[in-house]
């Protein structure tokens, strides 16, 4: 398991225990974890799984494809280096003690 925490925007944080292979995504809709809609259910369709990486993982997670990068594009308020879409982060053990921000909105 991959200890994740979640910051809604208001600042509340939610703790919780992810199994590797979930997507942080997955991770938040199975723990009811509001601020992240997933809308296209985690197809890198659309970007309302968009999160900010804490600045110290930014560097320990893979990555972004072109396919992210472009989805990111239509993110409210994307940071070109902390921005992610939770669904094509992929947990691993490595992942524990992981830390996301939530934007203001999802869009």
């Amino acid at each position: 398991m991959a200890r994740i925490t979640y910051i809604e925007h208001n600042g509340t944080a939610h703790v919780v225990d992810v199994a590797p292979g979930l997507t942080v995504m997955e991770g938040a809709r199975d723990n009811n974890i509001p601020g992240i809609e997933a809308d296209c259910g985690g197809a890198c369709a659309c970007s309302t799984c968009h999160v900010y990486v804490a600045p110290d993982w930014v560097e320990k997670l893979p990555a972004k494809d072109d396919m992210e990068a472009d989805m990111l594009d239509f993110a409210w308020r994307p940071d070109p280096v902390r921005s992610r879409l939770t669904c094509q982060l992929k947990v691993t053990a490595a992942m524990d003690g992981l830390v996301v921000n939530m934007p203001e909105k999802q869009i």
